[in-house]
């Protein structure tokens, strides 16, 4: 399973990096991926939000899932 832990690492660092993107656009009406990849019309641009977009739903069922490292049945 360290492969899937992975993936959900990389998507959280995405989920992040569009957050933050969020954030900005939000306060200060700045678009980052825009800024730094030619514009939000740009393909590289619209790529990148395409695969932040693909994070979140990937992440999705981390949302549901067990801690993993807790059991209440056992003492």
């Amino acid at each position: 399973m360290v492969t899937m832990e992975i993936f959900y690492k990389i998507c959280l660092v995405l989920l992040s990096i569009g957050g933050i993107n969020w954030g900005l656009m939000g306060l200060f009406s700045f678009d980052a991926v825009g800024w730094l990849f030619g514009g939000t019309t740009s393909l590289l641009s619209r790529i990148i939000f395409v695969v932040v977009g693909a994070a979140a739903l990937c992440a999705i069922p981390s949302l549901f899932a067990s801690s993993g490292g807790h059991n209440s049945s056992e003492t």
